[in-house]
């Protein structure tokens, strides 16, 4: 069941997937109807989830899970990676690329392989307070908090 954000609790688990494009409005409106329709009728162990979905920034798709009814198990994990699969395979994008980092410059959201890093910092081209988009925050609470972090309180520092 797709609730809003708000009303799912703090403690929620989140899992951020990034694509490697930013998607056109079309596609956006596209993409949520087919997340949402996948929450609805996503579960665990036949127990409905309380779930809440979303594309940020036109290129970030975000699950959220409250484990207060029923817990996301292996297999409906596993359920919303083929979800994703499919639907990179639809969009033409990759919600898997792990290399990829993204960050926010004059307003505008950047992306950088990770192996472009040390250069890009030495250049100045990044520096400790560019905000980077933390995709391995864990729940709610941190992605409302802590998504988007400056560089040096990032985990992404350990590549410069």
């Amino acid at each position: 069941m797709v609730r809003d954000l708000i009303a799912l609790d703090d403690s929620s688990k989140v899992w951020l997937y990034q694509a490697d494009k930013a998607f056109s409005d079309e596609d956006v409106l596209a993409i949520r109807k087919r997340l949402f329709e996948f929450l609805n009728n996503w579960t665990s162990h036949n127990r409905d989830l309380l779930t809440y979905g979303n594309v940020f920034h036109r290129r970030f798709l975000g699950i959220f899970v409250d484990e207060s009814q029923a817990g996301a198990s292996g297999c409906s994990i596993d359920k919303s990676v083929h979800f994703l699969e499919s639907l990179g395979a639809q969009f033409n994008t990759d919600f898997f690329r792990r290399d990829l980092f993204t960050y926010i410059q004059n307003d505008q959201i950047q992306e950088i392989e990770f192996s472009r890093m040390k250069s890009a910092y030495a250049n100045n081209e990044i520096n400790d307070e560019t905000l980077f988009f933390d995709h391995l925050v864990k729940d709610k609470k941190s992605f409302l908090n802590s998504w988007l972090v400056p560089l040096k309180d990032s985990w992404h520092k350990r590549f410069i």
